[in-house]
């Protein structure tokens, strides 16, 4: 059987339908934007516009089922409308699954009369439906009317995540901005998704336990860790990689330059990385932060000079600031899996990590475990860098992105799991 893939959004650079597409599985990528370079689209949006990212060389063979017009009428009715939080998510999710579900009917339409869908052949009669969490809900009912496999690729640890983002809102209550709760409807449906699957995927152990916590039955989940794979990260991992090295010492002028990158916010571990640049901020140690800030009021628990902020980064710009660093570090509360390890390991970069997101760090090989990610740790690691630039250097030879994180290792996985369906 071959896989459709339904994919609101560019989730991990299309790992999972680029791996089905290179063994020869991938029937369709359903997904709200496909902005090929030559499109007219691409032509008239800027430079920096996230739609320049919604393409992949790789598969600009393969069916692509695309909602672009549909997509740019509803954001901006969206913006009309003054939709924001969780009122836009739940109306985005609805949108996305009617258009897939219709979509997939015009399918099994043209199967059924035998003509071809477009330039492509009709769909065939059996497949297997993937889709991502929170959007599956109306495409995995009428997969299942069809008598088709369901696959539902968990991307967070559920509610149980939402528990422990609400614990640390209660204690970080200055920094927490507009959090709020997901509405009851929206675990209402995530449940029925979880029903109605044959198998659901999740990128960590940590996202396992997550799960089942939460009441999702052990035996429905497997394991499938995330991929990264982009040949220029590639490339300048591997002309880095004998390049990078660390001063004797670090002091105030060269000082231990350590890289937050991603979301800025309480879920990330920022409030304790934050904490953890105070206990430190006498000693030789610069803390840049990069990414979109979803906290406010980051002074209230004191902002020294070592913290640099940098905002959003384009790829080629986060690219520079993996690069030009000396650690990368992820203090996470709670990740699916948190892809920047990767992207950092790419680099050369070693990492320090919290055991909450997926286990790509080797604690003492290619990077730190944290046990525990609370402000005290985070600074005890940190001062352990500092102390031993010699170790550092160790650490970062042994970064790289390991083969279980390949493409190649995703759809050998993939293809064992659509066995078992």
């Amino acid at each position: 059987m071959k896989w459709i893939c339904c994919q609101l959004g560019a989730r991990e650079h299309y790992a999972i339908p680029r791996a089905l597409f290179r063994v020869g599985m991938l029937e369709s990528l359903v997904t709200d934007a496909w902005v090929p370079p030559s499109s007219l689209i691409a032509k008239c949006c800027g430079h920096n516009s996230k739609l320049r990212h919604r393409f992949d060389r790789e598969l600009r063979d393969a069916r692509v089922k695309s909602f672009n017009s549909s997509r740019l009428l509803f954001e901006m009715a969206a913006r009309a409308r003054d939709f924001k939080g969780w009122p836009k998510i739940l109306a985005r999710n609805q949108w996305f699954k009617h258009k897939v579900v219709s979509f997939l009917r015009s399918e099994v339409s043209a199967l059924n009369s035998g003509k071809e869908a477009g330039s492509h052949p009709p769909l065939r009669s059996q497949v297997v439906l993937c889709s991502y969490s929170y959007t599956a809900l109306e495409p995995f009912r009428y997969a299942k009317s069809r008598g088709w496999k369901t696959l539902l690729v968990q991307i967070d640890p559920g509610v149980e995540e939402e528990r422990i983002v609400a614990e640390e809102t209660a204690r970080e209550p200055e920094l927490a901005a507009k959090w709020h709760q997901a509405p009851p409807e929206y675990w209402a449906s995530w449940r029925e998704e979880c029903k109605l699957a044959d198998c659901i995927v999740v990128n960590s152990e940590w996202s396992h336990e997550g799960l089942v916590r939460g009441g999702v039955p052990a035996e429905n989940i497997s394991i499938v860790p995330l991929s990264y794979e982009t040949p220029d990260a590639i490339g300048e991992k591997s002309e880095r990689r004998g390049l990078r090295s660390y001063p004797a010492r670090f002091t105030q002028e060269r000082p231990l330059r350590v890289l937050f990158l991603g979301l800025i916010n309480l879920r990330k571990g920022v409030a304790r990385l934050l904490q953890a640049a105070q206990i430190l901020r006498h000693e030789p140690v610069e803390f840049w932060i990069v990414g979109p800030v979803e906290i406010v009021h980051t002074r209230t628990i004191g902002n020294p000079g070592s913290v640099k902020w940098f905002g959003p980064a384009t790829r080629k710009q986060a690219a520079k600031f993996y690069r030009d660093a000396d650690v990368f570090i992820l203090p996470t509360l709670s990740d699916g899996f948190a892809i920047t390890q990767l992207e950092a390991q790419a680099h050369g970069l070693p990492v320090i990590a919290s055991k909450n997101c997926g286990k790509v760090v080797e604690n003492g090989v290619n990077g730190i475990i944290l046990d525990e990610p609370s402000s005290a740790c985070i600074a005890y690691a940190v001062r352990d860098c500092v102390a031993s630039p010699d170790r550092l250097e160790k650490l970062a030879s042994a970064s790289g992105v390991r083969h279980k994180f390949t493409i190649e290792a995703l759809a050998d996985q993939l293809q064992r799991l659509g066995a078992t369906l």
